[in-house]
């Protein structure tokens, strides 16, 4: 079918998927571009895909067609592709060894990093407070190179599972610039839960109260503190080792 008035319901539909009100009530999310239409599609996560005329990408899914004036109102990218995915969103549980809790991060750009960073640093489970950045703005997606449907994401506040995970034995490890053990020097454990806090506030009081041991990146003296982005992969670049 091909889809050439943004007048249409079905496309106006799709349009509101911009919005996380309806992202969340749809369970559903956009992607643009080949890449992350392919890297959704290899998780079985590509619900539908749309393109615009005479593209052509043959995927084993529900596939339609769209005008020059379609794809130009359904995109959030300055200089629109030619295709457009409609995923589902994921549904994940905690589970592994190496869990990254991120303690109401803002900038999608931050998030979208630390995704890639879990994912090269084989963390099992990522965990977003939901004071978070929207999992599935565009902007973290695409920060996240897709990476995104490669990686066991969960939704929980600090007080719903952090708790529960000493229990199960983690050693739960929160950063401070100061006050800290160095990163290099601390006892590597199996099980582990890494705190990363928001960008200009750190981790919660909440989330101080529940960790064992605060670690922090030794740097030189001139620069206070790093992008939260680049100081999670420090840190589990380290603990990779």
């Amino acid at each position: 079918m091909l889809y050439s008035s943004v007048d249409n319901n079905k496309i106006k539909d799709l349009k509101k998927l911009q919005t996380k009100k309806y992202r969340d009530k749809k369970g559903l999310f956009l992607v643009e571009g080949k890449h992350l239409v392919l890297e959704a599609y290899k998780t079985d996560c590509l619900k539908e895909l749309f393109l615009e005329e005479n593209e052509f990408l043959p995927l084993d899914v529900m596939t339609s067609y769209m005008t020059n004036n379609v794809k130009n109102y359904l995109s959030e990218l300055d200089n629109p592709t030619n295709i457009i995915g409609v995923c589902y969103k994921k549904e994940g549980t905690v589970k592994g060894k190496r869990i990254v809790f991120l303690d109401c991060i803002q900038d999608p750009g931050n998030l979208g990093t630390i995704i890639r960073s879990c994912v090269a640093f084989n963390v099992d489970t990522l965990i977003l407070s939901k004071d978070c950045v929207d999992l599935y703005n565009a902007k973290v997606i695409r920060a996240s190179q897709g990476l995104l449907f490669h990686l066991n994401i969960v939704i929980l506040d600090n007080y719903e599972i952090i708790p529960k995970l000493k229990d199960a034995g983690y050693k739960i490890y929160g950063t401070k610039v100061t006050h800290g053990k160095n990163l290099k020097t601390i006892e590597k454990t199996d099980k582990f839960v890494i705190i990363m806090g928001n960008e200009g506030n750190g981790i919660s009081e909440v989330s101080q109260e529940l960790c064992d041991e605060f670690i922090y990146i030794d740097m030189n003296p001139n620069c206070e503190s790093l992008n939260v982005g680049v100081a999670t992969s420090i840190i589990l670049y380290e603990l990779d080792k």
